[in-house]
């Protein structure tokens, strides 16, 4: 006898219907998660030959083919020029700044000049002066000025050979040399001169005007000036005498 498929209870449908039927109808057929299709998907194209690989952690990292990130590039090519630049340490000391006010239609044009001082405290100093309508661009020309004039003083043992008196203009300068650990006993001016030039030990006094300009420029005519024993003997035509050892 056949079973009789009823249409409209489907629980009836299911009491008649044969085993092999009801076997069909509770084994579904296998599906695949979205997920996993996904990840399948992924790694068969990865492992393509034109494929691209996932990225992992760390994504700053340059890919094959590819220029590494500028900076590294740049930061080594500064580090070279760095290196391959060894010289002399020049330093640098802006001693006075002063302000010109020029009174004009419509209001005052100020511009300004700067006396810098620049020595290797090797024994090698210079005085610059420089003018400009903005303060950097003074400093600047002052700095570079500086740096034409250096000429070479006499310093023995970071203090001065002898005891010299000088002039420039309104400007009087006393330098006397001093034991090791005295330091700089001197005003601002003689001071940015002495330490640009390497001298530690000197006893310094200004005598007469105060002007930055003359009081700079007596010192170097003083440190300039200034000679050792054995110049004065090779002028002289003879050697310095050896002590005798007690």
């Amino acid at each position: 006898m056949l079973p009789v498929k009823p249409v409209c209870n489907s629980n009836l449908y299911l009491l008649f219907m044969s085993t092999e039927e009801q076997k069909e109808t509770e084994t579904p057929k296998e599906t695949v998660a979205p997920a996993a299709e996904a990840a399948a998907a992924s790694a068969d194209h990865a492992a393509a030959p034109g494929g691209r690989a996932p990225r992992r952690e760390g994504g700053n990292a340059p890919r094959s083919g590819q220029r590494s990130p500028r900076r590294d590039s740049s930061s080594q090519r500064r580090g070279g020029d760095a290196g391959a630049e060894e010289g002399p340490q020049l330093v640098e000391k802006v001693v006075h700044v002063n302000r010109c006010a020029k009174v004009v239609k419509g209001g005052r044009r100020f511009s300004f000049s700067a006396l810098v001082v620049v020595g290797d405290r090797n024994g090698k100093v210079g005085q610059g002066f420089g003018k400009a309508n903005e303060v950097s661009d003074a400093i600047r020309k002052g700095t570079e000025a500086a740096k034409r004039a250096m000429k070479k003083v006499t310093v023995v043992n970071e203090t001065l050979p002898h005891e010299i008196y000088s002039e420039f203009g309104g400007a009087k300068i006393v330098l006397k040399p001093a034991a090791p650990g005295t330091g700089l006993v001197a005003g601002e001016k003689v001071r940015a001169v002495l330490e640009a030039a390497g001298v530690s030990n000197v006893i310094a006094k200004s005598l007469g005007s105060s002007n930055a300009a003359n009081v700079v420029k007596a010192t170097m005519q003083a440190m300039l000036s200034m000679r050792t024993a054995d110049q004065v003997l090779a002028a002289r035509g003879k050697k310095k005498k050896e002590q005798a050892t007690v």
